[in-house]
């Protein structure tokens, strides 16, 4: 093809051939064009296409990875998952943003000469531009709006499903705490054993429904919380309705049976009510027939006065006494359980045996009234002296009116001879009637008030485990508890939990048991006395326990339980009951004692007297014990505490220097000893300055002996309140001053005591020793009389004799050790003998008493004259030269035998010769055969008293290796 081509000089001939408006300005023509200007815009409508498509397609894989995310279990990863969808929305937004307004700048810029110049009119090439900006832009909307509409959608699902998680999370919490609740409802199955007892009960359900309140509150609005999200149809309805219907039915239940609770608690308030009304009619009943003046109702007048009294305080039965028993078990037997039951019956039956003394009562002041008596001075004192006013008792005995009526009228004809007349027997007869009635009405006052004060003390106890001690556990009450006073609670409350638990399963129900038979009550206390050591680490535990209280007094965690138990005293006063309650026992049992001498009970009631004024004591020597420092050893290994207290001791030793002896003998030291019964332990008392138990003092460990080488000396010249303990055969002796004779007297007893069961323990290891040997070796010939023999003969002595020692009393035994050792376990050992043994040989055993060879039962006369080597086991001074003297733990060489017991003997430290009585003196080296072979095998038959001590010396090194020496 062939194109023609005109080659034109200038731009006039150009526009003669193309029209001016599609030239540009410079060709001279009217065309609006620029060339840089089309390319930039040309570039920026590609780019534009270019976001468009891709923004397209990440919005479209966004959606894609939104739509197959999966939903999460739980709260916190929902929570996150929401999120981070969220965030990246947020930026898909943003970019679509920016590419609206990239496209509205390049169609801006299209369309501006119009916008300029209304007249103007754009060009094909500019036409063509605006509409493929406009075409993108709707393309980039119609994408944006899908997008949203997808993006709810999945936001909706998202926080449903949250919503669905913190849903199913707080269900579990709350059903938890439904459970907990519920569980704590179901342990209020008793309905109480008196009024007061229920209205506790009443109280600790109205304070419990009040702490649920906030749980259950919970669980119904969580469920109203469920029910909106089934009402807009939530996508996990299935999961949704069974949890609501569970926590209606479980709030539901919850308000049921703590109704259902508190209905059968009010009835068995009722019940208990109308059971308090009979037991106080009877008790005023029984208050009036032991208030009736027995003088004045000897006459017509007194008779017809008391009869009137009688009939009007009948009067008031109706109201106030149980009518028909089988109506009270139909009305009340969804309470009745076996024990309250049993509670009814016994209440009627008192009911009934006080309705039968009135009648024998009528009976008697109808004789009177119609014929005229004599008055006769009443036997018995006036009952207002002893009856003081009425109280309430659960039960009474039916046989007091005829069996006590009749005994004393039997005791009666006694005292008086059948010769009297008939009607002052009866006069004497009523009247020791009603002194017995007196007593047993005195006698059930005091059961009355034991059972009711320990109902009371019952519940004080459940009061404060429950109201403190429990809530000390509870989180609910966990922010009121300083950090501080956490974990704290068994210093704070120490076993009262074990106290509460014994007096409520235990003794509580054993002391109902003798509500009839009051004066036998002594028994249930012998039964449990070993359970009543549990207040022994109670009061140990006292000091630890106020000293914690006077830290945190004030903090809000008590106040708070305080406000909640309505109570007007502190914690620190329920948490002293304890203590106060075991020193109560003693004054009870001192009081039915005494309105019980005559009766079938009165040795138990002395001996659980004794018992518990026991256990009282032992409390306190144990808080006394507790404080002592700085010994380095276990206490407990020193065996049991028998005695504590402060003397004066002075000290005379035979090591040191002459001056420190002669100062330690006019000075006295200030010591608190306690006796345990392994070691007596020498302290310094040590008062401290502070509160309560923290005033309290304590006490400074300075030595103690072991009682296995520890004598004493009964009496001190000069004064009755001395005494001596010597130890190491007097190798260091301290004198002891008692505050008063009394005191001393029982310490020494105590004593006593002591080294009389270490010697029967030493004696008994030595003839099982003997026995073995006697058996394996044969019986070497000797004249010295057996131990058996002259045991029995010292016995037979002994029981003879029975007479009280007098005089001053020395107990000891010493052994000389063959090779010295150190420690005690070949140390000289001192034991004590008893009151009993006046009789026993030095032979049998090697035992001395000043007051029995006074009384001539030394058994001196009964021992064989052994040549050889004695120590003195006792002090001597009554020779038969004065200047002869010897002191224990002296060596004497025997010369010969004399009459009546006594010796001459050489006194080997002083050089001096003389009488001595031989029970004075223990054997150490013999020159006969038989002793000989004694001391070298310690082993045979004889009566040397080396085997017996050597024997013993052995035994008791096995219960002393653990002790230290004397400690200073």
């Amino acid at each position: 093809m062939k194109v023609p081509i005109i080659m034109l000089g200038s731009v006039s001939e150009l526009q003669g051939y193309i029209d001016k408006t599609q030239l540009t300005e410079d060709l001279g023509g009217t065309l609006d064009y620029c060339h840089n200007r089309w390319l930039s815009r040309r570039t920026a409508i590609e780019g534009f296409a270019q976001k468009v498509k891709q923004t397209a397609q990440i919005l479209q894989s966004f959606g894609t990875e939104l739509a197959e995310t999966e939903l999460p279990s739980d709260v916190q990863s929902t929570s996150s998952l929401l999120a981070t969808h969220t965030e990246k929305k947020d930026k898909m937004k943003e970019d679509i943003r920016l590419a609206v307004e990239q496209g509205d700048d390049i169609l801006g810029s299209i369309t501006q000469p119009v916008t300029e110049n209304p007249e103007y009119k754009l060009n094909q090439d500019q036409l063509d531009n605006q509409t493929t900006v406009e075409r993108l832009l709707a393309q980039l909307h119609e994408t944006e709006t899908a997008f949203d509409e997808f993006w709810i959608k999945h936001q909706q699902k998202l926080e449903q499903c949250l919503h669905l998680r913190n849903f199913e999370q707080n269900f579990r919490e709350v059903k938890a705490a439904l459970d907990i609740v519920s569980e704590r409802l179901s342990a209020f199955t008793d309905v109480g054993n008196s009024c007061s007892h229920v209205e506790h009960i009443l109280k600790d359900l109205a304070n419990f429904e009040e702490k649920s309140h906030e749980t259950v509150a919970k669980a119904r609005m969580l469920a109203s919380e469920g029910d909106a999200f089934i009402q807009s149809n939530h996508y996990a309805m299935d999961s949704i309705i069974p949890k609501c219907s569970e926590l209606h039915h479980l709030c539901d239940a919850f308000t049921t049976e703590t109704e259902r609770r508190r209905n059968l608690l009010n009835k068995s308030l009722e019940l208990h009510g109308i059971l308090e009304k009979s037991m106080k009619w009877c008790d005023e009943g029984i208050y009036l027939l032991a208030s009736q003046p027995v003088d004045k109702c000897q006459s017509q007048d007194g008779a017809e006065s008391a009869l009137q009294e009688i009939e009007k305080f009948l009067d008031t039965g109706a109201g106030n006494k149980i009518k028909e028993l089988n109506k009270i078990y139909r009305e009340y037997e969804h309470i009745l359980s076996e024990d309250l039951k049993e509670h009814v019956q016994k209440v009627f039956q008192k009911q009934e045996s006080m309705e039968e003394m009135f009648q024998k009562r009528q009976v008697s002041l109808k004789k009177l009234a119609a014929k005229q008596t004599r008055p006769v001075q009443p036997v018995a004192p006036r009952p207002e002296a002893f009856v003081k006013s009425p109280c309430t008792s659960p039960g009474l005995q039916s046989e007091y009116g005829s069996s006590s009526e009749s005994s004393a009228l039997r005791r009666v004809n006694y005292r008086r001879g059948k010769s009297e007349m008939t009607e002052l027997h009866q006069s004497r007869g009523g009247s020791a009637m009603d002194d017995e009635e007196n007593l047993a009405v005195l006698r059930q006052h005091v059961i009355n008030e034991l059972i009711e004060t320990e109902r009371a003390y019952v519940e004080e106890l459940l009061c404060v485990l429950e109201g403190y001690a429990a809530e000390m556990d509870n989180p609910l009450m966990a922010h009121l508890i300083s950090p501080e006073l956490q974990n704290k609670k068994d210093i704070l409350f120490g076993n009262m939990e074990e106290i509460y638990h014994f007096h409520n399963r235990i003794f509580l129900r054993e002391l109902e048991n003798y509500i009839e038979y009051p004066e036998l009550v002594g028994r249930c206390f012998l039964d449990q006395m070993e359970d009543f050591q549990i207040y022994e680490k109670y009061c140990q535990n006292k000091p630890r326990s106020e000293s914690l209280w006077r830290q945190f007094s004030d903090s809000v965690f008590f106040q708070e339980c305080q406000r909640k138990l309505d109570h007007k005293l502190s914690l620190d006063s329920y948490l002293l009951k304890p203590v106060q309650r075991i020193t109560k026992y003693q004054l009870l049992l001192k009081e039915m004692l005494k309105y019980s001498k005559n009766c079938e009970g009165a040795e138990d009631l002395q001996e659980a007297l004794t018992s518990i004024l026991g256990i009282l004591k032992a409390v306190n020597d144990s808080m006394h014990q507790i404080a002592i420092t700085g010994y380095d050893g276990n206490l407990s290994e020193l065996g049991k505490l028998l005695m504590q207290g402060s003397f004066n001791v002075w000290t005379d030793h035979k090591k040191g220097h002459s001056k420190v002896k002669d100062l330690a003998r006019f000075k006295p030291m200030q010591r608190h000893l306690f006796l345990h019964e392994k070691a007596v332990l020498f302290c310094k008392k040590r008062e401290e300055n502070g509160e309560g138990y923290e005033k309290a003092p304590s006490y400074s460990y300075k030595h103690s002996l072991n009682m296995a080488a520890v004598g004493i000396t009964e009496n001190v010249k000069g004064d009755a309140k001395k005494f001596e303990i010597w130890y190491n055969a007097r190798e260091e002796v301290y004198i002891i001053q008692a505050p008063t004779p009394e005191v001393k007297a029982t310490w020494v007893n105590e004593i006593r005591k002591v080294l009389t069961s270490q010697l029967q323990a030493c004696r008994e290891a030595s003839q099982h020793r003997t026995l073995e040997q006697t058996q394996s070796l044969p019986l070497p010939a000797s004249s010295c009389t057996s131990p058996s023999q002259n045991h029995i003969r010292n016995t037979k002595k002994m029981e003879e004799k029975k007479a009280d020692l007098t005089s001053q009393e020395v107990y000891g035994i010493t052994a000389a050790p063959k090779y010295p050792e150190k420690g005690w376990s070949k140390t000289s050992h001192s034991l004590d003998a008893s009151e009993e043994n006046d009789g026993w040989s030095s032979a049998e055993d090697p035992l001395n008493s000043s007051d029995a060879e006074e009384d001539g039962g030394g058994g001196g006369s009964e021992m064989k004259l052994t040549p050889g080597k004695y120590t003195v086991v006792t002090d001597y001074e009554k020779g038969v030269a004065e200047e002869f003297t010897v002191k224990s733990g002296d060596l004497v060489q025997l010369i010969r035998e004399g009459e009546d017991g006594l010796w001459y003997v050489k006194n080997l430290s002083t050089g001096r010769d003389g009488w001595i009585p031989a029970s004075n003196l223990l054997m150490l080296i013999g020159n006969s055969k038989s002793a000989q072979s004694l001391s070298s095998s310690e082993s045979g038959t004889a009566s040397s008293t080396l085997s017996t001590s050597s024997s013993c010396s052995d035994s008791c090194n096995v219960s002393s290796t653990s002790f230290s020496d004397i400690k200073g």
